[in-house]
C-alpha cells in the first residue's frame, strides 16, 4: 500500500477497502495523524547558537519533501521553537489543568453533536459554510490568509472547521475574527527561518 494514497483515501472516505483474491472488505478507518519533523536534516535550523550546518537551500529542499496534497490534509500545523534550558518545566508557569481542558473539549463536542449530529471534522463543505458563518471582519481575515498562504479549497474548509471548533471551545454562539486569527496561526506554512 502506498502510504500517502492510503492517507488521502482514509481522510476522504473514512474507510479502507481491501481487495484480495476476488473478495472485498471495508474496514472503518477514522484516523488521526500526529507527526513531527525537524526543520532541516541536522535539526538545528534557527538555533541561536548557529549549530545548523546546512544552507537555507538544503533546508528548503528538505521541507519540500512533504507534498502539498499531504500537507493540505493536516488540519493543524504548528512550528515549535527550541526551548532554552533556563525555561525548564520546573520553572514554567502552570496553565490550565488537563481536567479543565478535558471538560471544555467534552462540552465542545456535545455542542457539535447537538448542532449537527457529528463532529466538526466530519462536516462537508456546505455544512461547514452553514455552521461557520463569519462576520465581515472574520471573512476578510480568512480570505486574506487564504490568498497569502495559497490555500486550496480543501485547505480553506479545513481552516473553517478549526475556526468553528475554536468557537465551540470558547462556548461562543458564532465564530469571530479572533477565532479566525487563532485558526490561521495553526495553519501557517512551514518556514525556513
Amino acid at each position: 500500500m502506498n502510504c500517502p494514497n492510503s492517507i488521502a483515501k482514509c481522510s476522504k472516505r473514512c474507510a479502507n477497502r481491501s481487495k484480495r483474491a476476488a473478495q472485498q472488505a471495508d474496514f472503518p478507518a477514522a484516523c488521526q495523524l500526529v507527526a513531527a519533523m525537524s526543520p532541516c536534516p541536522c535539526g538545528w535550523r534557527g538555533d541561536p547558537s548557529g549549530r545548523c550546518r546546512y544552507s537555507p537551500d538544503i533546508a528548503t529542499r528538505y521541507l519540500r519533501k512533504l507534498s502539498g496534497p499531504l500537507m493540505d490534509r493536516i488540519d493543524i500545523q504548528i512550528e515549535l521553537a527550541l526551548t532554552p534550558a533556563e525555561l525548564s518545566a520546573r520553572d514554567a508557569k502552570r496553565g490550565e489543568s488537563s481536567a479543565a481542558v478535558a471538560e471544555r473539549v467534552a462540552a465542545a463536542r456535545d455542542i457539535q453533536l447537538k448542532r449537527h449530529g457529528k463532529a466538526n471534522r466530519e462536516l462537508d463543505g456546505r455544512e461547514a459554510d452553514d455552521v461557520c458563518r463569519l462576520d465581515a471582519d472574520g471573512e476578510a481575515l480568512l480570505r486574506s490568509a487564504g490568498e497569502r498562504f495559497g490555500w486550496s479549497a480543501r485547505g480553506h474548509y479545513r481552516v473553517l472547521k478549526v475556526v468553528r471548533t475554536i468557537a465551540d471551545l470558547a462556548a461562543a454562539d458564532a465564530p469571530s475574527a479572533t477565532h479566525v486569527a487563532e485558526a490561521v496561526q495553526y495553519r501557517r506554512a512551514l518556514s525556513i527561518a
